[in-house]
């Protein structure tokens, strides 16, 4: 065997016996016990304390110089990790965040909590494992044991870690861009959401976008008897689910032009050709009546837009008054790849409502973070580089996605610096990230581990 291989090797066996001995698990309890939710603002000083007790220290040990970014704007701070071992060397940005949503105390499994991390059936238990704790901790662990298996990296890296995300990322664009210099590389490689399944390794390439607005019918002032004035007033319920029927129809299909893309590309279309969404045992089951006509499960989750109620008020469920609701109100979500814009997206719609006849259907402005969509060529030789890497290490190829079905400020990297951009997923489909009961399979621990100690390897400098 070369030195070469046996270095791979050793940095894979080092990687993984951090699983083995206890000690990655140890460094994920510590950080999951900080409750950092960044929509709570008592939880605030929790956000510098991710930062300052656990990654400053962490990455200090391994050599990297670090400094605290701040923007008003933003919930926390941001980490900027860097070790630059050669200006000349290939130079890796990374990403992710350390915040979490809120820990939905009380509605766990018995025996489980969100801020104390448990191991149940293969899997560790707790708010941030998935999302985004674990990911980012896979990756230090990983490039922990190439430093210590080398000596050094055989590259240049800088380590972003923000604590905003689950508020929308705000102050991630501002402080990019008055960092320009600091954050210059040559490829973002980051680790954040789904794989594509539970036992496919999988790679993505950016992110659909998203954005939420507000349809609302305000009627009159106050509930009206339905006896006595049933069919003599309009009920602003039954006029918004006609006026969202005129945006979607009752199969899913969307009908206004501007949300999206009109085509798929004929290389996206053949890279999701070779992925297969498997849901797996106690997901819901796909409904194939549901979604654009004529495009394969694939096609509709990473290739084409989605749009959906996400919540509805209208009257009062738990107190019904037997009377005619003066109001009703929506809150809507788009989901879409590259090729929509998003800033046509509100104004076609109200184009389609009043050419329907829906004039007192009111729709807001978005007033929610808005992730415009990115995606990478599937093309591009930092994809087919990654995949390699990552077909050496496990035998067989990852699925490779043009983009995530979720979103992700992957635009501030890609348009705004500028980055080919590569996300190398932690996690999979039914791992309850935004949920009670969110946990990341041991399983996928050990192989991401592996994949990262292997890439870095791969990444380095054969005589560094």
């Amino acid at each position: 065997m070369t030195e070469t291989a046996s270095t791979r090797d050793d940095a894979i066996a080092k990687a993984v016996g951090q699983l083995e001995d206890g000690s990655l698990e140890a460094v994920m309890r510590r950080r999951v016990a900080i409750p950092s939710a960044s929509r709570l603002p008592e939880r605030k000083t929790d956000l510098v304390r991710y930062l300052t007790e656990e990654m400053q220290p962490h990455f200090e040990r391994m050599g990297f110089a670090t400094r605290l970014l701040h923007d008003d704007n933003a919930p926390g701070p941001f980490l900027l990790a860097e070790r630059i071992e050669d200006p000349a060397f290939l130079t890796i940005l990374q990403y992710g965040h350390g915040d979490v949503v809120a820990g939905l105390d009380g509605k766990w499994s018995e025996g489980l909590s969100p801020f104390e991390m448990t191991e149940r059936d293969g899997s560790w238990y707790g708010r941030g494992t998935a999302d985004n704790k674990g990911q980012h901790s896979i990756n230090m662990a990983a490039i922990e044991a190439v430093l210590s298996v080398r000596g050094s990296l055989g590259f240049n890296l800088k380590y972003l870690i923000e604590m905003g995300e689950e508020s929308g990322s705000p102050g991630l664009d501002t402080v990019c861009e008055a960092n320009r210099e600091l954050l210059k590389a040559d490829v973002l490689i980051a680790s954040d959401g789904p794989r594509l399944a539970l036992n496919q390794p999988t790679i993505f390439l950016g992110a659909r976008g998203g954005l939420s607005f507000h349809m609302e019918v305000n009627a009159r002032e106050d509930f009206q008897h339905s006896g006595n004035w049933g069919g003599l007033l309009a009920n602003p319920g039954i006029e918004l689910c006609h006026a969202i029927t005129a945006l979607i129809s009752r199969t899913g299909q969307i009908k206004v032009p501007e949300m999206t893309p009109g085509t798929i590309p004929d290389n996206v279309r053949a890279a999701l050709a070779k992925c297969h969404i498997e849901p797996a045992p106690g997901d819901s089951p796909i409904e194939a009546w549901w979604g654009e006509p004529g495009l394969t499960a694939e096609e509709k989750v990473f290739g084409w837009s989605s749009f959906e109620v996400m919540e509805m008020e209208c009257g009062n469920l738990a107190q019904p008054l037997y009377a005619i609701p003066p109001r009703a109100r929506a809150r809507m979500q788009l989901r879409f790849p590259v090729n929509v814009d998003y800033a046509a997206v509100v104004p076609a719609v109200r184009r389609v409502l009043k050419e329907a006849g829906f004039d007192r259907v009111i729709v807001s402005d978005p007033s929610d973070a808005i992730f415009p969509a990115s995606r990478l060529d599937p093309d591009h030789p930092w994809v087919k580089r990654v995949a390699a890497s990552i077909e050496k290490t496990t035998g067989s190829a990852p699925a490779i996605l043009p983009n995530l079905g979720g979103s992700l400020p992957n635009n501030i990297f890609s348009d705004q610096l500028g980055l080919p951009t590569v996300w190398i997923p932690h996690s999979y489909p039914g791992c309850l990230q935004h949920a009670a009961n969110e946990h990341l399979p041991v399983g996928i621990v050990r192989e991401g581990l592996a994949i990262m100690a292997a890439l870095y390897h791969d990444l380095g400098q054969a005589d560094a």
